[in-house]
């Protein structure tokens, strides 16, 4: 690979962090504004409200840049790019059609989970480095909901990777075949809900609680670097959605899969970050203990017991 094509690549997985977070955004300002009958989002720019995002960019952007006195400085403004660079990384590893990925990489599947788990450190830097109580409290609830939700997240991935027997994201999509809808549907189900609570978004917000006075680890952050924050979770948004895509629904999978097979991959990744957002819309906050209980007496268990199932059937199959 030449270093034009490296560089080409790169630039497409940079800029596709940058566009794809911001129309998930866009998405869920007016999906949530039709759902919930919310009128603020619909005035900004006129026709159906679209430059609000446009308005909240330019909000951001005149926001003063504050660190905290007592605050460490280095690590402080180290942390929202802490928790931004693991999702352009994998993007970079997710492949929307045959051949086609930023970076090609044997064993995709375990690098991607990999990289997904750094970006909990960007929450903990944010919530340690802030020197402030309620910042330092929602950091370690955000650290303890995170690393609960990242073994039956990496169960439920297992068992796919099982299924087909290799730990290429393309080749899984390979291997993929319709009847995986009703076999690994409960493994599906764990992910979903494991990644929505990776993400920290309702009904997993206990520790953020952005509709409350504080922020959990963000309280501190203003402007851009808080920005970048809520960047890395509508970037966090994309990747999961596309890498539920990828490993339940086939991905590039579908009619003229060899001419749009991205379109495809795209849609299917589209229709998942819908539903986290219809999820936002429906269901109240859970509590602290709730968010625990549920993870270690029903999903670990559920994701086991899909993961047997699978050892099953790839035995009986082969």
């Amino acid at each position: 690979m030449s270093l034009l094509e490296i560089s080409l690549r790169s630039l497409a997985a940079l800029a596709a962090v940058l566009v794809l977070p911001l129309v998930a955004g866009q998405a869920e300002h007016k999906v949530m504004a039709h759902m919930q009958g919310r009128l603020g989002p619909m005035y900004a720019g006129g026709v159906h409200g679209w430059a609000q995002l446009v308005a909240d960019g330019v909000k951001f952007v005149q926001k003063e840049d504050i660190t905290p006195a007592a605050a460490d400085r280095s690590v402080f403004r180290l942390a929202p790019a802490v928790a931004l660079i693991p999702y352009v990384i994998a993007v970079a590893l997710l492949p929307i059609h045959p051949g086609l990925s930023a970076a090609e990489v044997p064993g995709s599947v375990l690098l991607v989970l990999a990289v997904i788990g750094v970006g909990v450190l960007g929450t903990l830097m944010a919530g340690w480095a802030s020197a402030n109580k309620y910042a330092l409290v929602g950091g370690m609830r955000s650290a303890a909901q995170l690393l609960a939700y990242e073994l039956p997240l990496v169960l439920s991935v297992a068992s796919v990777a099982m299924a087909a027997g290799t730990l290429s994201l393309a080749g899984v999509v390979e291997a993929w075949s319709p009847w995986w809808l009703l076999w690994q549907l409960p493994g599906g189900l764990v992910f979903l809900v494991a990644a929505t609570a990776e993400l920290q978004r309702v009904p997993f917000d206990a520790p953020i609680a952005d509709s409350e006075v504080v922020m959990g680890p963000w309280t501190e952050y203003t402007g851009l670097r808080f920005a970048f924050f809520m960047l890395a979770e509508y970037a966090g948004m994309v990747v999961m959605s596309l890498l539920f895509g990828i490993l339940w629904l086939g991905g590039w999978q579908g009619p003229f899969a060899d001419q749009l097979g991205w379109l495809w991959t795209l849609l299917k990744g589209a229709l998942i970050v819908l539903l986290i957002i219809w999820i936002r819309v429906s269901w109240p906050r859970m509590r602290e203990d709730q968010l625990q209980r549920l993870a270690w007496t029903v999903l670990v268990p559920l994701a086991l017991a899909q993961l047997a199932l699978t050892a099953v059937g790839v035995v009986v199959t082969a």
